[in-house]
């Protein structure tokens, strides 16, 4: 790209350590473009202290909606240097990048100017000074908005907003600040420019800046989850912050618990009392939950559980996003468990997926595992509001029980009708032993048996519609990309880079993991020669559960890694037309 061109997508990295306030700046930003009636996506990438440490807010802002990091960053702007080289794989720079650094800050890392980034100095430092009141984050966000073509005013407009409760002279002082950068960057010279927006919020449709962890939050709600019951661990803890104001709207409850096995379980016997339930967690937590989890599924209770995953094993890497619980969701249950595992393709999507995820579980009575990650949990974009879907918690309840009430009566579809707590002659024992129908315990095989089979009946016999997954281009086309979760949005932008040149390419981004569906995956890969499967894992998680379930056709190729390395556009792009060219 040229130097001050228009384009429809800028990327902007700000980085800087523990309390220098760049997550404060970036997502002032991200507001402002709201405002201005763009789209945008903001990440934020941290240090393994969790608190404190190197912190960066990665944007990208564009006239068209985002759903993904773009290959690399068209400016690069520090507060500080420390400990910024930890991000250099995070923060991919070209030659036609700009890094815009403060001498006072010391030297640029090395292993950011290999790039052959154009380096730019600004007194970012002083300009902060010389404002009362002024900081060095509030002159980078005017520096950054005057680049890539923000205005002043919704930057303005945000700062009040944000700002009022610290009284007028930190207002006025950010606004000064900002200012300063603003003129600063006249001095400048923009690598690119986002297309020309307006200046406030007239004349444009009204947009959400949500996260993943809101839009899971807002999705249960809208499924009718009115019991929640919480106990805080990165990266899923905003989804319990977020609810537990929200559900108090809708009549609900949060209960903080305290760990990841009394949560689990409060959350399955709110439910068994008659309130659609949630709990969420990350891996290690998920790990606690497990034999709460087989619990649900043996008394037929239904009950949500969202995992924002990170990296793993163990502790692992909390502030990193690595697809790899999908292992633990499907087949972490001890004993023949069926249950739901389904995954969130986007930010946006998590509202879908969660909303689906609570009719299912309560349509079956059984347990749903959402999947999400850090990317997409802790994420904001700016989405257009979402349609209002119909899905909503319906459970087969028995409201007049007769004498030979069975409450896990052998049905043609696996469902059986529960009673609530204090029906009369609706009495019936649920916990984890294996049982007969009318729910005592039993150790008979046929009752195992029939059990069993009602359980496994219930869950592969639904009709999930066409929401198992995602299947986009032409039927019958040779070239398709298996993926799922949060890597979906960097193979779509791919493939509409492909298609673009001419090469045509299928997306099936799988939303339903468990249970496994063979008639809609023939379908859906119908025609196909050469399938690319894409995850963010070490061992192919992904591809082992492909291999498990369903016949592939053709030849198959693997593009996976580990995190905290996110894939991106390019990549694929790069993959598909060296394989389309064989």
């Amino acid at each position: 790209m040229t130097e001050g061109d228009q384009n429809t997508s800028v990327s902007v990295a700000m980085v800087g350590s523990g309390g220098a306030g760049v997550m404060t700046a970036g997502n002032m930003m991200l507001e402002a473009a709201t405002k201005a009636g763009l789209y945008g996506l903001m990440t934020r990438t941290v240090g393994p202290q969790i608190r404190g440490g190197e912190a960066a807010a990665l944007l990208r802002l564009s006239s068209r909606p985002v759903h993904c990091v773009d290959d690399t960053f068209d400016i690069l702007v520090a507060v500080d240097w420390k400990g910024a080289e930890r991000f250099a794989g995070e923060v991919p720079l070209g030659p036609h990048s700009l890094i815009i650094t403060d001498p006072a800050t010391g030297d640029i890392p090395e292993i950011l100017t290999a790039s052959g980034a154009r380096v730019v100095e600004v007194p970012i430092g002083e300009l902060a000074a010389a404002v009362d009141g002024g900081r060095a984050n509030m002159v980078i966000l005017g520096l950054v908005a005057a680049l890539i073509g923000l205005s002043e005013a919704p930057i303005n407009e945000i700062i009040a907003k944000k700002l009022r409760k610290k009284g007028d002279a930190a207002v006025t002082a950010s606004r000064a600040a900002v200012r300063a950068g603003y003129q600063a960057a006249v001095e400048v010279t923009s690598p690119v420019k986002v297309a020309t927006i307006s200046d406030d919020d007239t004349g444009h449709p009204k947009r959400w800046l949500i996260s993943g962890n809101q839009a899971a939050g807002f999705g249960a709600l809208r499924g009718g989850i009115r019991f929640v019951a919480a106990y805080p661990i990165t990266p899923a803890t905003e989804v319990l912050e977020w609810m537990s104001p929200n559900l108090q709207k809708v009549g609900g409850t949060l209960v903080q618990a305290e760990d990841e096995l009394a949560s689990i379980n409060m959350a399955i016997g709110a439910s068994f009392g008659g309130r659609p339930s949630l709990t969420a967690t990350s891996g290690p937590g998920l790990s606690l939950m497990m034999e709460g989890i087989g619990l649900a599924v043996s008394s037929e209770t239904p009950v949500v559980i969202v995992n924002v995953m990170r990296g793993g094993p163990s502790t692992g890497v909390p502030t990193k996003s690595e697809q790899t619980d999908l292992n633990i969701a499907v087949y972490g249950l001890h004993g023949d468990a069926p249950h739901i595992v389904t995954a969130a393709t986007s930010v946006e999507d998590c509202i879908f997926t969660t909303q689906w995820s609570v009719y299912l579980a309560e349509a079956m009575q059984t347990a749903a595992i959402v999947l999400s990650d850090q990317f997409m949990g802790q994420a904001s974009t700016i989405i257009d509001p979402p349609a209002n879907i119909s899905f909503m918690a319906q459970r087969l309840v028995e409201k007049a029980p007769t004498e030979d009430y069975l409450r896990y009566a052998v049905t043609a579809d696996g469902v059986s009708a529960m009673t609530l707590p204090g029906t009369p002659g609706g009495q019936y024992t649920a916990d984890g032993l294996e049982h007969n129908p009318k729910g005592l315990p039993s150790t008979l095989m046929e009752d195992h048996r029939d059990q069993m089979d009602k359980r496994d009946r219930k869950v592969a016999d639904f009709n999930y519609g066409d929401h198992w997954a995602d299947v986009e281009g032409d039927e019958g086309c040779e070239l398709v990309v298996l993926t799922w979760g949060s890597t979906t949005n960097a193979v779509r932008e791919g493939i509409e880079r492909l298609k673009a040149e001419g090469i045509d390419c299928k997306l099936v981004a799988i939303r339903l993991l468990l249970p496994a569906l063979p008639l809609q995956f023939d379908q859906a890969l119908k025609g196909a020669k050469r399938i690319l499967v894409v995850e963010q894992s070490h061992s192919g998680q992904f591809l082992k559960l492909l291999r498990a379930h369903y016949d592939m056709p053709g030849e198959i190729k693997s593009f996976r890694r580990p995190g905290p390395l996110i894939i991106r556009p390019g990549e694929i792009v790069d993959i598909l037309k060296e394989w389309n060219a064989l």
